[in-house]
């Protein structure tokens, strides 16, 4: 008799099986804002406490056959999967701990392009050159490909203070 009353519980509101899609998302919108406050809480962080949230209604969406309305409210209920999510996401992040690098070493750390890798920026970077106006190339081959400042650039061309300006040309 149990089996068959928990694989037909309906949720709070009546909406239908908790299996159901339609179910979970009524489950969401009744429930999604408060468990995300509860996560956050928890774990200090918004973007994996909505990754927690997120689980938590998986878990739900899964284990719908297994709720029992005699036992605890669908809330008492998802609260119980969202404190296990929860944990379970703090020791996951305990086992692999974020590694930060500090900026000065960010440059040790980059690996050099492959040779196809320096092939494909170089046509790409060709493939940009060619579609920007005259004046634009001209900028950046100067400032990016020769090396000279921008500032030293205005007095070799026949332009004001703005390599780029329209109808800034070479001399």
């Amino acid at each position: 008799m149990r089996a068959l009353r928990s694989t037909t519980s309906r949720d709070a509101a009546g909406v239908g099986p908790l299996g159901s899609e339609e179910a979970i998302r009524a489950l969401y919108r009744a429930h999604g804002p408060e468990l995300y406050r509860f996560v956050v809480r928890q774990i200090h962080d918004e973007s994996r406490a909505a990754d927690v949230v997120q689980e938590v209604f998986l878990r739900a969406w899964r284990a719908a056959g297994r709720f029992d309305p005699e036992i605890a409210s669908v809330r008492v209920w998802l609260f119980a999967i969202a404190r296990n999510a929860t944990i379970d996401e703090s020791r996951r992040r305990a086992a692999r701990p974020l590694q930060i690098i500090p900026p000065d070493d960010l440059d040790q750390n980059e690996s050099t392009p492959s040779g196809h890798d320096a092939a494909i920026n170089t046509w790409l970077v060709e493939e940009a050159l060619r579609r920007i106006g005259e004046p634009h190339r001209v900028a950046v081959v100067e400032t990016y490909l020769r090396g000279p400042t921008v500032r030293a650039l205005p007095g070799s061309w026949a332009c004001p203070s703005a390599p780029c300006a329209p109808g800034c040309s070479t001399v």
